[in-house]
C-alpha cells in the first residue's frame, strides 16, 4: 500500500472534495481518482460514495480512514527509528485551528517550525474553535490550536501558548440593540444574546449569565466566534467573544466593547494532540516550536 496514496485519501476524507484535494495535494484529478480506485481494490470495498453534488464516506471508508491515519503515523515513527541521524524531518502534519488563530497565532509558530524543519509538509484546515479537540480525537488533525477545556480529556496533551481575554461586545450601528445599550443602566436581561453552540465559549457565557443573575434572552446559537462577531456587528444582539477575534474581524469598526459588571476568565490557548502521540517526531518538533517562543 502506497504511503502517498494514503496521504491523498486522508486529505480527501477531510475535504470531501476531489478538486480541492487535487489542488492542495498537487496532483491531477485523474491521479487522485486512480489512487482511490487502487485503495478500494486493496480494501475490497467502496470507501467513498459520490454523485454530482456530494461526497461521503462509507462505513468501510470510515474504518479505512482510522487505519490510514494509524498507518501514516506508524510510518513516520518507523522512518525516524530507522534513520535517527537524519538531518531534517520529513512528512505530513495536519493542523486545525479557527480562521482567527490562522491569522493571529499560527504564522509566527509556523515560521519558527519551518526554519528548523523546512521539508515537513503542512496541511491546514480551519473551522469552529469549539471543534478543535474533536478533530484530534477523531484523527482528522495531528495538532489543533484550542482553548483549554475543563475537564480536559486524559487522552489528549495540551501545550499552552497564550492567554486570551474575553470581552462583552455590542453593535455600533443605530439599531434597537444600540438603543438598549444607551439606556442609563444597561438592561442585561432584555438584551438579545448571540451565543456559541457549544464548547468553552458557551461555558464562559453561561457562567457569566449565572454570575450576573439573569435569565438569558438568547437570540441565536451560532457556530464560530467569527460569525458571532459578524452578527453582533449587524445589530442582531450582544455577546461575549475573545478580544483577538474582534481585533482581526473585518467588522471590528462596527463593534463596541462593553463594560462587564462581573469579571470574565480568559481563555488559555494552546496546541493539543493525542497524548500517546506527543513523542512522534513531527508532533514533538511542533510542540518544541511552541516552547521556543516562551
Amino acid at each position: 500500500m502506497d504511503i502517498r496514496e494514503i496521504q491523498l485519501y486522508l486529505h480527501l476524507c477531510d475535504t470531501l472534495h476531489f478538486a480541492r484535494t487535487a489542488e492542495q495535494m498537487h496532483v491531477s484529478p485523474s491521479t487522485l481518482s486512480r489512487a482511490l480506485q487502487r485503495l478500494e481494490q486493496q480494501a475490497g470495498c467502496r470507501l467513498l460514495e459520490r454523485d454530482n453534488r456530494s461526497v461521503r464516506l462509507t462505513r468501510g471508508g470510515e474504518e479505512f480512514r482510522r487505519f490510514a491515519a494509524d498507518t501514516l503515523a506508524g510510518w513516520q515513527q518507523l522512518r525516524s527509528r530507522l534513520d535517527p541521524n537524519q538531518q531534517q524531518l520529513r512528512g505530513l502534519l495536519n493542523l486545525y485551528c479557527s480562521v482567527t488563530a490562522a491569522y493571529s497565532h499560527l504564522p509566527a509558530l509556523l515560521d519558527r517550525f519551518r526554519r528548523e524543519h523546512p521539508l515537513v509538509e503542512i496541511v491546514l484546515n480551519t473551522g469552529d474553535a469549539a471543534n478543535a479537540m474533536a478533530e484530534v480525537q477523531q484523527n482528522r488533525a495531528d495538532i489543533a490550536i484550542a482553548a483549554l477545556q475543563d475537564p480536559f480529556p486524559d487522552s489528549l496533551h495540551f501545550a499552552p501558548m497564550d492567554t486570551i481575554p474575553l470581552a462583552v461586545i455590542g453593535p455600533q450601528i443605530p439599531c434597537r440593540v444600540r438603543e438598549l445599550l444607551e439606556e442609563k443602566e444597561i438592561p442585561w436581561d432584555r438584551l438579545p444574546f448571540i451565543v456559541p453552540e457549544h464548547g468553552p465559549g458557551r461555558k464562559r457565557i453561561d457562567n457569566w449569565f449565572k454570575a450576573m443573575g439573569i435569565g438569558a434572552n438568547i437570540y441565536a446559537k451560532v457556530s464560530g466566534h467569527e460569525a458571532i462577531v459578524s452578527m453582533v456587528a449587524l445589530g442582531c444582539g450582544v455577546s461575549v467573544s475573545p478580544e483577538v477575534v474582534v481585533q482581526h474581524s473585518p467588522m471590528r469598526d462596527r463593534i463596541s466593547l462593553l463594560p462587564s459588571p462581573v469579571a470574565i476568565p480568559p481563555f488559555e490557548l494552546g496546541c493539543c494532540c493525542k497524548a500517546k502521540r506527543r513523542d512522534d517526531p513531527l508532533i514533538a518538533a511542533f510542540l518544541a516550536a511552541i516552547g521556543s517562543a516562551k
